[in-house]
């Protein structure tokens, strides 16, 4: 339950739509369902605005289906998954509706949401390669409410392809760098836009890239002051706090 439907319950009890006693027991849900394997955060909407979320990767099909019906059994009707595997994905949806994104990884279940935000996002990756990572960040953004604008293949190699975008870049009130290899392309964009830049870094690269460590240093230590960087390949965290940033510009 979000807060949105809790303010509704108790705007029902201030009209006399319904008694204390009813709100009472809407309300007085476990804070968390123990399944033994996992323990369900049922107030994460309540402290943070959105329900929780489930990391798919080490978790088998078997172990999903039973969070999400504990989680739809708890109201819940939007739930997302993330770095789930595409076998878990055909195995999920024999049981239960879900909608899966193959390149991104991700999960979803119930109605993507319409944009509730007039606020720019704009998602840029340095290479093809890089991708997967951009995709869950743009999804997770798109789930959460936000109109994503996508720009791919526009590393700092051929300057020209990114800088072909500048009104898009210029204009926007959020911005994702997605980049791999040595992560100059965050440093870039932050020269260019006037909005804060969330760099993500990629395991894409070769040897001395050390799995993303290279890109993640680089970001780290740009010179550019809009940016701030999450972990490797964590395009997940960076859609959720780029609309944490749109929502909070719009209002």
């Amino acid at each position: 339950m979000n807060k949105k439907e809790i303010k509704c319950i108790l705007e029902r009890v201030a009209k006399g739509d319904i008694s204390a006693d009813d709100a009472v027991l809407a309300l007085k849900a476990a804070p968390f369902t123990d399944l033994g394997f996992a323990k369900l955060d049922n107030h994460r909407a309540l402290r943070q605005g959105q329900n929780e979320v489930i990391y798919g990767e080490g978790k088998t099909a078997s172990q999903i289906i039973k969070i999400v019906s504990a989680m739809l059994q708890n109201g819940e009707k939007r739930i997302l998954i993330t770095r789930l595997a595409a076998d878990a994905a055909e195995e999920i949806k024999s049981r239960v509706p879900i909608t899966y994104y193959e390149i991104g990884r991700i999960g979803y279940i119930g109605e993507k949401p319409a944009p509730d935000t007039e606020g720019k996002l704009l998602v840029i990756s340095a290479g093809t390669a890089d991708m997967p990572i951009a995709e869950e960040a743009a999804l997770t953004a798109e789930i959460y409410g936000n109109k994503v604008t996508r720009i791919y293949d526009a590393g700092v190699s051929g300057l020209h392809r990114l800088l072909s975008y500048l009104d898009e870049i210029m204009s926007a009130d959020v911005i994702i760098a997605v980049a791999g290899m040595e992560g100059a392309l965050a440093s870039v964009v932050g020269g260019l836009a006037d909005c804060p830049v969330i760099a993500v870094p990629t395991s894409v690269g070769y040897g001395a890239s050390f799995g993303g460590v290279a890109a993640l240093l680089s970001m780290l230590n740009s010179c550019a002051s809009g940016v701030c960087a999450v972990n490797i390949d964590n395009g997940f965290g960076a859609g959720y706090v780029a609309s944490m940033v749109n929502h909070k510009k719009s209002k």
